[in-house]
């Protein structure tokens, strides 16, 4: 049976970094253990925060990702939209650089992604705030029958 499934997930507000957030997307989607086949769709609606997939193990992944994208986004560009905040606009380029949307294919009720892979919220401002998004799976479920709703 083909299916949909559509959730909002709210992160709570996180220091600026790269945040694994896998365990919080599958828990949010107990129906993914039914889909056979499919892909889920990760959608941040936000323009000073990203997603990405990188190796979840090692902290130091996290460490080295920032203090590289703050190198080559630096805060001390005299860049023209200023008012918010000196990290504002980096973060709203570094949005851009990595990008607000994630796809996933599913396979046999789990996220394909690999052995090290992991799911992170890059929050680019020093106080960004709750941020939402938007979880669209679709897939071939099994067994899911009449239970599935949007």
């Amino acid at each position: 049976m083909d299916c949909w499934i559509q959730r909002i997930l709210t992160l709570p507000p996180q220091r600026r970094g790269f945040h694994l957030i896998t365990s919080q997307v599958v828990q949010k989607l107990p129906e993914l253990r039914s889909i056979k086949t499919g892909l889920l769709n990760l959608f941040l609606q936000h323009t000073s925060a990203s997603l990405t997939v990188n190796e979840n193990a090692s902290p130091e992944v996290r460490v080295d990702l920032e203090s590289s994208i703050n190198a080559l986004v630096p805060e001390d560009f005299p860049y023209a939209h200023s008012l918010e905040g000196p990290d504002d606009m980096p973060a709203h380029i570094k949005s851009s650089l990595f990008g607000p949307s994630l796809t996933i294919p599913v396979h046999e009720g789990r996220l394909a992604l690999g052995v090290w892979q992991g799911i992170y919220l890059c929050e680019h401002r020093d106080r960004g705030g709750p941020r939402q998004l938007v979880l669209t799976l679709h897939g071939e479920a099994d067994g899911l029958g009449e239970r599935v709703s949007g």
